[in-house]
C-alpha cells in the first residue's frame, strides 16, 4: 500500500502520549498514516531533554520504572542499549539536616533526635488506634499511616510548596495516587529488612543515557522511517467538526524565529488529541455547548520553572534529586543530572543541577527576569549547604507551563462534563497526562495512547480508566461546608493534629 493511499489519524502533540500512540499505531498495523503536529522544536513534551552549551538536562526528573510490561517493552525496543540501569539516591531536607529517603533507620534518629523519634512513634501508635473513620482529605490519609506528627513533620510544607493549596483542602486521591501503599510501619520495616515493595521507594530505575528526550527523539525518527510525519513548530489552532465527527484540525505553522509562516487545514479520517483539556475546548469549531466551554474553563493548571545552574567543580553531593521541605527557601526538589547519566554532563570536571520551582504563569517567580533567577538559585543552593554561589559558572532558565493538572474543588465536575461531551464524538480520543487532565506518571500516559491507538484497530478501551485508584471518583479539594464539617468532628473527638 502507497502512503498515499493509507488513512490519515492526526495527533495533536509530539509529547510521550502523541507519539506513543503514533508509534504503536504503525507497529500494529500497516493500514495507517499518522501526522503528528508539535508546536514546539523538541519532542517530548515535558518529558523532553532540552540542552545549553552542551548540558542537557531533564524537565522535572523521569525515571523509567514501570509495572506495564507494554510500556517498557517499547521503551526497549526504542532506545535498545542506550536505555541504562542508575542507582536511586535521594534525600529530603528539612530543619536544616538531610534525611536519606527511602528512610535509613540510624540516619533518621540521629537527625531528629531519640525524644523527637518516640513522640512521632507515640502519635502513629494514637493514630493506628483512632483513625480518621473516613479519609476524604490529603492531610487525612497521610496522618492515618504516618501519624500527625510526621505528617507535620515531612508531609504539609512540601505539599503546600508544590501546590500552593492547604493539604487538609486536597482531596484523598491524591495521597492515594501519589503515595500509594506506603505507611510509617512499611517504610521502618523497608528500612531494617531492606525489603521494599513500595514503586515510589525503588534503589535503582532504568534512564536513557542522554535524558528522557532521547528516546522520543528515537521514536519520532521511527515513526518518519515507517511513513509516518511528525511536523515541529506546528500548532494546532482548531479541531473542525461536523456533528459528531472531526473533520480536520487548523495547523499555525512558525519559524525558528517564531513568526508565523503560514496557516493549512488537514483532514483525517481518525483524530488523538493529547493537548490541555481546557485549550481543546476552546479550540473546537464550532465549539461545544456553552456549559461545556464554561466547564473546561474551570480546569486549572499548575506551573514549573527550572534554573539549571552549571558549576565549575563536579559531584557537588552524589544524589539523584533531593526533595526541600524548608518554607525558607522557594526551590522545592532539586536535581543532579550527573548521577541521572553521566552523559548529559559534557565536563565531566564540572557539573549541572536543576534548582525546580513550583508557581503559578504571571506570579512573582515566573515573571522574574533570568538574571533574577540564576541570582536566587545561587543563593539558595548555598543557604542549603550544598555549593558556594561563587561556583556558578552558567545558568539556563526553561519555564513550562500546565506541568501539572490540578485536582482542586471544581475540577472533578467539570472533567465529567467534558469527558460526557468528548464521548459522543465519533473518531476522536484524548490521551496523556494533559489530555485527561490527570497527573499521570510518564508511563500510565504512554498506555492511554497505546489503548487509543488499538481502538482505531477495533478494540475497546476506556481511556479515563488507566490509572484509576479507587479515590478517582472523589474531589480532590474539600469544600468549604465539608471542611467545617470536619473541623466540628475534630474538636468533638479531641483529636489535634500535632498529638
Amino acid at each position: 500500500m502507497s502512503e498515499n493511499s493509507k488513512i490519515p489519524v492526526v495527533v495533536i502533540g509530539g509529547g510521550p502520549a502523541g507519539l506513543t500512540a503514533a508509534y504503536e499505531l504503525q507497529k500494529r498495523s500497516s493500514d495507517y498514516r499518522p501526522i503528528v503536529f508539535e508546536g514546539s522544536n523538541l519532542v517530548g513534551g515535558i518529558a523532553r531533554t532540552e540542552s545549553h552549551n552542551g548540558y542537557r538536562f531533564d524537565i522535572g526528573g523521569h525515571r523509567f520504572f514501570t509495572k506495564v510490561e507494554d510500556v517498557e517493552a517499547m521503551w526497549k525496543e526504542v532506545l535498545g542499549v542506550d536505555l541504562i540501569t542508575r542507582p536511586r539516591q535521594s534525600r529530603i531536607y528539612y530543619r536544616g539536616k538531610y534525611f536519606d529517603y527511602p528512610l535509613k533507620i540510624f540516619n533518621a534518629l540521629s537527625n531528629i533526635g531519640a525524644y523527637e523519634s518516640m513522640r512521632i512513634i507515640a502519635s502513629y501508635l494514637k493514630w493506628q488506634i483512632r483513625p480518621y473513620r473516613e479519609e476524604n482529605s490529603f492531610e487525612e490519609w497521610v496522618i492515618n499511616r504516618f501519624g500527625g506528627r510526621l505528617y507535620m513533620h515531612f508531609f504539609r510544607s512540601y505539599t503546600e510548596k508544590v501546590w500552593g493549596i492547604d493539604p487538609k483542602v486536597i482531596r484523598a486521591d491524591w495521597a492515594a495516587q501519589r503515595i500509594k501503599n506506603l505507611s510509617l510501619f512499611k517504610a521502618v520495616w523497608n528500612a531494617i529488612s531492606g525489603a521494599n515493595d513500595t514503586s515510589s521507594l525503588i534503589e535503582e530505575f532504568q534512564y536513557p543515557r542522554l535524558g528522557p528526550g532521547m528516546m522520543w527523539e528515537k521514536t519520532q525518527k521511527l515513526i518518519e522511517e515507517n511513513g509516518g510525519e511528525v511536523q515541529m513548530m506546528s500548532e494546532v489552532i482548531a479541531v473542525n467538526r461536523q456533528d459528531n465527527r472531526v473533520t480536520s484540525v487548523d495547523v499555525r505553522r512558525w519559524s525558528d524565529k517564531n513568526e508565523v509562516i503560514e496557516t493549512n487545514r488537514i483532514t483525517g479520517t481518525e483524530f488523538i488529541n493529547s493537548m490541555a483539556l481546557r485549550d481543546l475546548i476552546q479550540a473546537f469549531d464550532p465549539p461545544p455547548p456553552p456549559d461545556i466551554v464554561e466547564a473546561a474553563n474551570r480546569l486549572k493548571y499548575r506551573d514549573f520553572l527550572i534554573v539549571t545552574l552549571v558549576l565549575d567543580h563536579a559531584e557537588p553531593f552524589p544524589d539523584n534529586w533531593i526533595y526541600i521541605h524548608s518554607p525558607l527557601v522557594k526551590v522545592g526538589r532539586i536535581q543532579n543530572f550527573s548521577a541521572w547519566s553521566p552523559e548529559m554532563v559534557p565536563d565531566p570536571n564540572t557539573a549541572s543541577i536543576g534548582m525546580e520551582y513550583f508557581c503559578q504563569k504571571g506570579d512573582g517567580l515566573w515573571n522574574m527576569s533570568e538574571d533574577e533567577l540564576r541570582t536566587l538559585a545561587g543563593e539558595e543552593l548555598e543557604e542549603l549547604g550544598l555549593c558556594g554561589r561563587e561556583h556558578v559558572i552558567d545558568a539556563a532558565v526553561i519555564r513550562q507551563p500546565k506541568a501539572y493538572p490540578v485536582y482542586d474543588g471544581e475540577y472533578q465536575e467539570a472533567l465529567e462534563k467534558i469527558r460526557a461531551w468528548l464521548d459522543t464524538l465519533e473518531n476522536f480520543q484524548t490521551v496523556g497526562r494533559n489530555g485527561l487532565h490527570r497527573y499521570n506518571n510518564q508511563d500510565h500516559s504512554m498506555l492511554s495512547a497505546m489503548f487509543a491507538a488499538r481502538n482505531i484497530l477495533g478494540e475497546n478501551h476506556d481511556l479515563w480508566s488507566v490509572n484509576v485508584e479507587r479515590s478517582y471518583h472523589e474531589e480532590f479539594e474539600l469544600s468549604e461546608e465539608e471542611l467545617k464539617s470536619k473541623e466540628g468532628k475534630r474538636r468533638k473527638h479531641g483529636k489535634r493534629i500535632a498529638a
